[in-house]
């Protein structure tokens, strides 16, 4: 994480760290056009759904991108193999967990997220513009593997061998209601810890002695193997994000996640409050 004094400062140094601006919706309006409307100086536009993940499937809604298309787009965006990366969205964390995650499964190693995003940093006083940069090409390849990533047969076994995290709302995970995804329910075993229990009232993710209380609340302890999943990848990339900060670096993301799981129809489904 970067605080907005620390990024303000680190902008106005001789050499600046791309800035990549990846607002987005689940439904709504794009996030480009708040891109459009005003973003922090120097800042880049990516787009979550079209350059930072591959095509819908039986991957999921959010699959991995490829890599070739993915070292376009970040040579495009000016990212460079040894240049700081800064990316935020409108300050929930989420688009933005998904964006450094995806940097740092690449190969990038100098990744930060905002805390507070776009909101923090405009609560702040600091400036926001309309004028859209033309960065240098930077040098960047994409090399997958930097972050350990699940696939279905992996992510049913660590519900069956470590702690699966389910971070969705609680009713999506008991099967009560599912908004986006043809099956309601969960992987069988994993269990429920929403990812916004990781963030405070100030919309900030919450210091890492409480992460790791939290995550100690669903079993998540030293020598313990953990992965996340959501509904596609997104949101559970935040809480791997918050894994992070609470020391667990080693913290797996199925990628597919809901979406994918459910594209078997060969896949066990578990209802209710409980892991099965």
């Amino acid at each position: 994480m970067v605080g907005v004094a620390a990024l303000a400062a680190s902008l106005r140094a001789a050499r600046p760290p791309v800035v990549l601006d990846v607002r987005w919706r689940l439904a709504g309006p794009p996030g480009r056009d708040d891109y459009a409307a005003g973003h922090l100086p120097g800042a880049v536009f990516v787009d979550l759904d079209t350059q930072l993940c591959g095509p819908p499937g039986a991957g999921g809604r959010h699959p991995l991108p490829d890599p070739a298309a993915l070292t376009g787009v970040l040579r495009a965006a000016g990212i460079g193999a040894g240049r700081p990366v800064v990316v935020y969205d409108g300050g929930e964390g989420q688009a933005a967990a998904r964006a450094w995650w995806t940097l740092r499964w690449a190969g990038h190693e100098d990744v930060r997220v905002l805390d507070g995003g776009f909101a923090a940093w405009v609560a702040a006083g600091e400036p926001v513009t309309t004028a859209v940069p033309e960065p240098e090409p930077g040098d960047f390849t994409v090399r997958p593997g930097g972050l350990p990533v699940l696939d279905a047969s992996a992510a049913a076994r660590l519900a069956g061998g470590g702690v699966l995290i389910d971070v969705r709302v609680p009713a999506r995970y008991r099967g009560e209601t599912e908004p986006v995804d043809p099956v309601a329910g969960h992987i069988p075993g994993a269990v429920n810890l929403p990812t916004t229990e990781h963030v405070g009232a100030d919309g900030r993710v919450r210091p890492a002695d409480a992460l790791r209380a939290g995550f100690a609340r669903v079993g998540v302890t030293d020598g313990v193997r953990v992965g996340a999943y959501c509904g596609s990848g997104v949101t559970a990339a935040h809480t791997v994000l918050a894994l992070h900060r609470a020391g667990r670096t080693d913290a797996a993301l199925y990628v597919g996640s809901w979406s994918g799981w459910v594209t078997d129809p060969a896949r066990p489904v578990a209802t209710g409050d409980g892991p099965d």
